[in-house]
């Protein structure tokens, strides 16, 4: 049973968020059950805390237990107050009310606390994939799920860089998976290109990941958000795959802007969500559709210093380059993860790598804290974001200058 609403005006009421969770909820056994919620972490716009309440009010004292999951994906581990300030509560709060409630960051990076579930065959991969790649993959999970006779998955669903859309089983996969899948998605997303695959239903990825969902046989409800202003727009209540067959036509509608012509200059203003540039990458595979061959796309967020908490030594030896760059030179390249290799084909965007020569359709550029040299080192732009005025920027938008605030959930693209 699938239960929620969408409004493309509007916003559902609190009243009806707990109407429709308690529906949903009441349709499952959970007398003296264990179940594990598993939630994103701070760099998704969503009403965690809010879901942490009404989740407890609901259920706390019928199940067994009840615990929390951060899909963290390869994304750093969250400090007990990042934890708290996820799920909205204080550390009275915790020490009480919610004291017995367990909190687990996913660790993609211990093979400890992953267990193989399955494994897609290469013929399979070759026909989910239309030929892109055809090898064996090994299905690896975070093993917490196997002390739970229930998973909740929570989480919003927005257009996205490598699924096409975020949501449903990509908060497992890749998720709380191993690092294997997790370069093994977004080499697939990177070979499809980001202009190609943003914003479409149904992708190659969108199957591997429901693929690697079926060997987990642990009963699943979720809650698929679609989120505008930071105000709950849908809610859409049952399996991974039906609540976000719902929820993409939605976001669709919501979160993608389409513009009659290209621009040569958009400044997208990073979130202080994003606290890394591996997160507000975003920015640009938001806004990449928008610039004009030739074209600049700044990457505007002075809070930034770090490329990567997690893969920056990695990322400061290879650089940014386009996919063809990687391609053309796999044996060179062989030893370096897929997964930074398609972030940093990603973010470099579409271009060309012939006889030696590498060319970008468009300049990334970044303003952010991150130094001039270690801009240049790494193969992207520098501009010091002291030297921007946003005022100055606000009105160019008809001289083919744009700028966009809040970037890196809301895809903009050409008609």
């Amino acid at each position: 049973m699938m239960t929620g609403k969408g409004l493309e005006q509007g916003y559902i009421s609190i009243k009806e968020v707990i109407q429709f969770s308690s529906e949903a909820l009441s349709s499952v056994d959970l007398h003296d059950k264990r179940v594990l919620v598993i939630i994103p972490d701070h760099t998704r716009t969503a009403p965690i805390g809010l879901f942490f309440k009404i989740i407890f009010n609901l259920i706390g004292k019928k199940v067994k237990k009840l615990d929390y999951l951060i899909a963290l994906g390869t994304h750093p581990p969250l400090s007990e107050e990042g934890i708290l300030n996820l799920v909205g509560i204080s550390k009275r709060e915790r020490k009480t009310k919610y004291s017995k409630i367990n909190f687990f960051n996913h660790r993609w990076d211990d093979p400890e606390s992953l267990e193989i579930i399955g494994t897609i065959s290469a013929d399979e991969i070759y026909q989910i994939t239309n030929g892109l790649l055809a090898e064996d993959v090994n299905v690896k999970i975070n093993k917490h799920v196997f002390d739970y006779e229930l998973l909740i998955i929570i989480g919003p669903v927005v257009p996205h860089e490598v699924a096409g859309f975020s949501g449903g089983n990509k908060y497992l996969f890749p998720g709380i998976s191993g690092g294997e899948i997790t370069g093994f998605f977004h080499w697939l997303g990177a070979l499809i290109t980001n202009i190609e695959i943003n914003g479409k239903k149904e992708t190659p990825v969108r199957k591997v990941f429901d693929r690697a969902s079926s060997f987990l046989t642990i009963p699943k409800l979720c809650f698929s958000l679609v989120v505008k202003d930071n105000k709950l727009s849908g809610l859409f209540i049952g399996t991974p795959e039906e609540t976000h067959s719902k929820a993409v036509p939605l976001s669709s509608r919501l979160h993608i802007i389409n513009k009659e012509k290209p621009y040569q200059k958009v400044l997208g203003i990073a979130p202080k969500m994003y606290d890394d540039l591996w997160t507000a990458a975003k920015v640009m595979y938001k806004l990449e559709g928008i610039v004009a061959d030739g074209g600049e796309l700044i990457i505007y967020a002075p809070h930034i210093t770090e490329v990567s908490y997690t893969h920056g030594e990695i990322l400061d030896k290879i650089g940014y380059h386009v996919r063809d760059y990687y391609l053309k030179q796999m044996d060179k390249f062989s030893h370096i993860p897929r997964l930074l290799k398609a972030h940093s084909s990603i973010l470099k965007g579409i271009g060309t790598f012939e006889n030696g020569i590498e060319k970008s359709r468009i300049n990334v550029v970044l303003a952010t804290g991150i130094p001039e040299e270690r801009c240049k080192k790494i193969n992207l732009g520098y501009k010091d974001p002291g030297t921007i005025k946003l005022s100055e920027w606000e009105e160019k938008e008809d001289k083919g200058i744009l700028l966009v605030h809040n970037a890196g959930e809301t895809l903009y693209r050409l008609e």
